[in-house]
C-alpha cells in the first residue's frame, strides 16, 4: 500500500452464481475469467453469516455512517425468496446500531413476483433492473438459451414496481449499449417507464478484445450517447442518467457518480457465493483470473483484503493512471475510464488509457460545450487574478461558478435520496424546487452559503451519520424568511437546537425530539425565547458573519469554537475590523474582492497563525467561508485572512480551470503558497520573503507540469512582483 487504507463502502454480494437467461454479452459467463462454473450455485447460510460479521466489524473499525450492499448473481432471484430473507436478516441484525444499511438488489426481472416485492418491502431492499431499450433492442442480447425474447417479463416486472405500493422500491434501469440500436428509441422506450434512474453502460472491453466499432467512426459510443443526452435535454432532462450527472458533476468540480468515471478511489468488493473476496466484477473481461484476491470470508478480515495490490492499484487516483492519462486536460473527469477497460495483454497490463479513450474524451468536451459547465479556459478577470489588480469582478464570476457547482451538487444529492418514502424529505425537496423556480430566487442566499456545499458532499460522500439528509428542512427554512412568507415547516434538532443557517439558532430545550415544527418569520424576532441570532462584523465595506452556530462549519482541519460569549464577540469585532483597515490600505485590489465574494468568518480553536503546509485545494468553504484563529495583533490576523481568502479563490480557480497536472503534488503545495505569499508581502515586506517568492514562481515555470493556464496565471504572478 501506498497510503491510509480506504475502507469499503460498498458490497456486491452473489447470491446465485447460475443465470435464467444466456445474454451474449454477458462479462459472468461470456468473457475471459470463468471462474463461476466452479462455485457453488446458491449462497450458503454459513457464508452469509460470516459475510455479515465481516461487515459488520469493518463498518465498526473505521465508524462508517452507512454501507451499501447489493445482491447479484447471476441472476440473484435464483437464490429464492427463504434465502434471500436470510440475507436480508443477517445483515440488518448485523448492521443494526453499527451503520445504515442501504440494500439493494439487481435483477434481469424475469424471476420478479410480488412475493419477491413483500419481501424487499418489508426489508428495505431497492431493486435495479437490467433492460436494454424497446423490444428490438432488448433482445439483441437478452434472450433465454433458446431464443425467447425477455422483453414481455422484464416489462411485466417494471409494471410490478411502478405500483404505488412498490414504487418506493425502484431503484432504476440499467442499459448496456448497442451501437446496432437506435440511441434515441432505446432512451424513449426506457423513460417511458418513469423509472428513478437511468444508467447507461458502456459494453465491457480491452485492447486485445476491442468493442465493435465502425472502422471510419473516430468515437460512436460518444456518438451514440451524445443522440441520447440531446434527446434528454431537450425534453427538460425528465429523470436522472447517472453518467451525465457524472460528467456535469465532474466539470464543475464535485465528484463522480459512477465507477467507471473520475478520480475517486474505488471502495468496492465483491463475495462470491462460496465466499472468496474478489475484486470489481468487471475485471473478469480482463484475463481468466483476473479479479481473484486469494482471501475469503471465512479467513480474512476487509481490512486484509482491503491491502490487496490489486484493490489499492484502483485507489491512487491520478498517480494510478497512464502517463497519456495523467496529461489529458479531461482527466478529472475521466479518470481513465473503467480500470477493467485499460487491460493489454502485451505487459502493459492496466497502465494504459481506456479502450474508450476518444469516445469519452469526446463525450466529455461535447457536454462541456453544451452546458459550460467546466473550463479548460479562463474565467472572466483570470489575469486580474493572477497579477492582484481584480476588482471584485473575477471574484463575484467564481462565486456565481461555484454557486452553480453547489446547485448541481444538491440536485444530485435530491437525486440519491428522492424517491424513498421520507415523507419529510419529499415536503422539503418540494419546497426546495419551488424556492428555486421562483424569480427573486429566495434559495439563492442557500446555494451561495459555503457550509451548504459541505453538508452537500457529505451527503454524496455517504457520511449520512456526518450529514442527515433530515438537514435539507433547516436549509428550506433558513431560505422562506427571504420571501417574506410565514410558512411553519419541521426543521431537525441538533443538539438541542434548531438552526436556521445564516440567521441563527432556537434553543428548544430538554425535549426528545428529532425535530421541531417553526412558524420561521417568528424566529427572526430580536429577543424571541431562546432565539440566538447569527453575530455579524459589518466595517467599511465589508459585511460578514461571525458564524459559530452552522453545524457544518467543522470543516477547516481545525475545532470551530462554540458559542461565543458576548464579551468573546466583542473582541473578535474589534480586531477583525483593525485587521480589514489595514488589508484595506494595504491591499485594495484583494479587500474588493473580500467584499465581494467573503460571506462567513468561523472561529476556531488553536494557536493563531496559518497551517503548517499549504494545500492547493486546502480551502473547504472556498473563498466564502474562512476558518481563523483570533490573533490580538491586527497585522498577523490581516496576513491570516488574506492568506486564506487567496487560498480560497484558487481553490474556486481549480474547480473551474486546470492549471497543474494534480499528479504533482509539489507543484499544488509551491502554487498554493506562492500565490498566497504574493498578496501578504504587501502586508509584511520582507526580503527574504520576496526572495522566497520569486525562487517559487522560477521552480514553478521550471517545474513542466503547468498547464498553459498554469504557466499565464504563474507568469501574473511574476507581474505583480
Amino acid at each position: 500500500m501506498t497510503g491510509p487504507l480506504i475502507p469499503f463502502r460498498q458490497l456486491v454480494l452473489k447470491v446465485h452464481s447460475r443465470c435464467d437467461l444466456a445474454c451474449d454479452h454477458c462479462y459472468v459467463y461470456e468473457h475471459a475469467d470463468q471462474s463461476w462454473s466452479s462455485r457453488p450455485k446458491i449462497i450458503s447460510d454459513e457464508v452469509i453469516s460470516w459475510t455479515a460479521l465481516r461487515l459488520a466489524e469493518h463498518a465498526k473499525d473505521h465508524a462508517l455512517s452507512s454501507v451499501q450492499v447489493i445482491l447479484h448473481g447471476g441472476e440473484p432471484l435464483l437464490a429464492g425468496p427463504k434465502q434471500l430473507r436470510r440475507v436480508c436478516e443477517e445483515l440488518r441484525t448485523a448492521l443494526g446500531g453499527v451503520c445504515e444499511l442501504d440494500l439493494r438488489i439487481h435483477t434481469n426481472g424475469v424471476q420478479l413476483s410480488e412475493r419477491y416485492l413483500d419481501l424487499f418491502d418489508e426489508f428495505g431492499v431497492l431493486v435495479g433492473i437490467s433492460l436494454d431499450g424497446d423490444k428490438a433492442a432488448n433482445d439483441l442480447h437478452r434472450r433465454f438459451a433458446d431464443g425467447r425474447s425477455s422483453h414481455g417479463k422484464v416489462l411485466a416486472a417494471v409494471r410490478l414496481l411502478q405500483q404505488e405500493r412498490y414504487r418506493h422500491l425502484f431503484a432504476g434501469l440499467l442499459c448496456t449499449i448497442d451501437l446496432r440500436n437506435d440511441p434515441v428509441a432505446a432512451y424513449d422506450a426506457l423513460a417511458a417507464l418513469d423509472p428513478p434512474r437511468i444508467d447507461f453502460l458502456l459494453p465491457h472491453a480491452t485492447w486485445d478484445e476491442p468493442p465493435p466499432r465502425p472502422a471510419d467512426v473516430p468515437a460512436p459510443y460518444a456518438d451514440w450517447l451524445m443522440a441520447v443526452y440531446d434527446r434528454w435535454d431537450a425534453r427538460g432532462r425528465p429523470v436522472p442518467v447517472r453518467l451525465f450527472d457524472s460528467v456535469i458533476s465532474t466539470l464543475g468540480g464535485g465528484p463522480g457518480l459512477t465507477e467507471s468515471m473520475g478520480l475517486a478511489p474505488a471502495d468496492v468488493l465483491v463475495i462470491e457465493t462460496d465466499g472468496t473476496f474478489e475484486q470489481a466484477d468487471s475485471l473478469k473481461t480482463a484475463y481468466d483470473g483476473a479479479p481473484a484476491t486469494g482471501e475469503d470470508v471465512f479467513h480474512h478480515t476487509l481490512d486484509q483484503v482491503a491491502a490487496h495490490p490489486g484493490i489499492t492499484a484502483r485507489q491512487q487516483g491520478l498517480a494510478g493512471l497512464s502517463e497519456q492519462c495523467r496529461s489529458c486536460p479531461v482527466v478529472r473527469s475521466c479518470g481513465g475510464g473503467l480500470y477493467a477497460h485499460r487491460y493489454r495483454g502485451d505487459g502493459s497490463g492496466f497502465d494504459n488509457p481506456s479502450v474508450y479513450c476518444a469516445d469519452l474524451e469526446t463525450l466529455i468536451r461535447s457536454i462541456d460545450n453544451r452546458t459550460e459547465a467546466g473550463a479548460d479556459r479562463p474565467v472572466e478577470g483570470f489575469d486580474a487574478l493572477a497579477d492582484g489588480t481584480d476588482d471584485g469582478t473575477a471574484v463575484r464570476e467564481l462565486a456565481r461558478a461555484r454557486q452553480a457547482v453547489t446547485r448541481n451538487l444538491l440536485m444530485l444529492v435530491g437525486q440519491e435520496l428522492g424517491g424513498r418514502g421520507d415523507e419529510a424529505w419529499d415536503r422539503s425537496w418540494r419546497l426546495a424546487l419551488d424556492l428555486d423556480r421562483r424569480d427573486d430566487s429566495p434559495l439563492a442566499p442557500v446555494l451561495a452559503h459555503p457550509y451548504t456545499r459541505t453538508w452537500a458532499m457529505r451527503c454524496l460522500a455517504g457520511r449520512s451519520g456526518a450529514a442527515p439528509a433530515a438537514h435539507l428542512a433547516s436549509l428550506v427554512a433558513s431560505a422562506l424568511p427571504h420571501r417574506g412568507t410565514a410558512d411553519r415547516i419541521s426543521v431537525p434538532v441538533t443538539d438541542g437546537f434548531a438552526h436556521l443557517q445564516g440567521t441563527g439558532r432556537l434553543r428548544v430545550g430538554e425535549v426528545d425530539a428529532e425535530t421541531v415544527e417553526l412558524a420561521v418569520e417568528l424566529l427572526r424576532t430580536a429577543g424571541a425565547p431562546g432565539w440566538e441570532p447569527m453575530r455579524w462584523v459589518r466595517t467599511n465595506g465589508l459585511e460578514v458573519a461571525l458564524d459559530d452556530l452552522d453545524p457544518y462549519r467543522d470543516c477547516f482541519g481545525r475545532p470551530a469554537m462554540d458559542r461565543l460569549t458576548d464579551e468573546e464577540a466583542g473582541r473578535w469585532r474589534e480586531v477583525l475590523s483593525r485587521a480589514w483597515e489595514l488589508i484595506r490600505e494595504a491591499l485594495p485590489s484583494v479587500a474588493a474582492g473580500m467584499a465581494a465574494g467573503l460571506r462567513v468568518v468561523t472561529p476556531l480553536t488553536g494557536p493563531a497563525g496559518p497551517p503548517a503546509a499549504p494545500a492547493a485545494a486546502g480551502a473547504p468553504g472556498g473563498f466564502a467561508a474562512l476558518g481563523i484563529t483570533l490573533d490580538p495583533d491586527p497585522v498577523r490576523l490581516a496576513v491570516a485572512l488574506v492568506r486564506e481568502f487567496r487560498l480560497g479563490v484558487l481553490d474556486a480557480l481549480l474547480d473551474v480551470c486546470d492549471l497543474y497536472d494534480e499528479a504533482d503534488a509539489r507543484t499544488g503545495g509551491l502554487l498554493a503558497d506562492a500565490y498566497a505569499r504574493s498578496a501578504t508581502l504587501a502586508l509584511l515586506p520582507e526580503a527574504e520573503s520576496v526572495r522566497q517568492l520569486r525562487g517559487q514562481l522560477d521552480e514553478l515555470s521550471g517545474r513542466g507540469t503547468l498547464t498553459a493556464l498554469g504557466l499565464r496565471f504563474t507568469e501574473g504572478m511574476r507581474r505583480a512582483l
